[in-house]
């Protein structure tokens, strides 16, 4: 099968879906999506009587990833595509299985002035004492190690006021559809020497799940005097109409005064940090946090 998705470039693919029943919902896909290119080949193996179309369960990811759409393929009547999609059948018909879909992120260096940032630095400092012990949903203590300082109103202020300004801006490089912003949320977080974070999404809970965009704010004491602590992020595949991680990932150095955005829906993690001298004011130091939508 073969479609006309060179014409319309990256653009987003406006799917009407009619199901049986009378039912009809909209979708927005990449031209490339997998899920895009299985409904299209379930419509053609239907209407051909071929073997590919057996039963199967549709699960379209919506507002990127946080909601599904689930419906079995045979209530599947057919499809409406904006800009429109044209078919040509070839003799086997095999739907995509395990495309990589490649993860993308924004950074942005030079985020604060110098004379904010080292204004932070010296406020992070002075309140080490009140520093806590992250934790997990679940209290595994080898899954998550750091400090974090929830309560910082001047620079959380701060560091709001610039994402907010900058959101359209990283909604567009990212490939959004714009959405409706209700909150934006920061902590202030340290790792030091051997601490770390393992893999993990950041919206896989009912109370998380209209997080849209992770944002991770990097900043230490220059010269710096820990390595590691890389953030990875991983690309995505779908399996059973399933979003899971690929084996791929993309590597974001912990540059001072960088920010870094990606979907919250992408698995990721933070490497370990070595920081021989072991003294807080070494740390790895990072404002992170996340940008939600409006529940709908």
């Amino acid at each position: 099968m073969s479609t006309n998705s060179q014409q319309i470039e990256n653009k987003k693919v406006k799917v009407q879906l009619l199901l049986a029943g009378g039912h009809q919902y909209t979708v927005y896909l990449n031209p490339d999506d997998p899920v895009l290119h299985s409904l299209l080949t379930t419509i053609v193996a239907r209407a051909y009587k071929q073997e590919s179309a057996s039963h199967c369960l549709f699960q379209i990811p919506i507002y990127e990833g946080h909601s599904a759409l689930s419906f079995a393929s045979e209530n599947l009547v057919g499809l409406v595509t904006e800009p429109p999609l044209w078919i040509q059948q070839t003799e086997n018909i095999q739907p995509v299985a395990n495309d990589i879909l490649n993860s993308s992120y924004v950074q942005i260096d030079n985020f604060l002035s110098p004379n904010e940032h080292e204004r932070l630095i010296k406020y992070v400092l002075a309140n080490k004492s009140n520093f806590v012990s992250t934790s997990t949903s679940t209290n595994d203590q080898n899954y998550r190690r750091s400090m974090v300082l929830y309560s910082f109103p001047d620079f959380a202020e701060l560091i709001v006021n610039k994402i907010q300004n900058i959101m359209p801006d990283i909604i567009s490089k990212l490939g959004m559809s714009p959405f409706p912003i209700s909150q934006i949320e920061s902590q202030l977080t340290s790792h030091n020497d051997g601490n770390f974070y393992k893999i993990h999404n950041d919206n896989g809970s009912s109370d998380t799940a209209t997080r849209e965009l992770t944002y991770v704010y990097y900043f230490n004491r220059e010269p710096k005097r820990f390595s590691g602590g890389e953030l990875l992020i991983y690309d995505s595949k779908v399996e059973n109409n399933f979003y899971v991680k690929a084996e791929s990932f993309k590597t974001v150095e912990p540059r001072n005064n960088s920010v870094v955005f990606f979907l919250s829906r992408y698995m990721h993690e933070v490497l370990p940090v070595n920081c021989p001298s072991k003294a807080f004011a070494d740390s790895r130091f990072t404002i992170n946090g996340w940008v939600r939508r409006e529940a709908s």
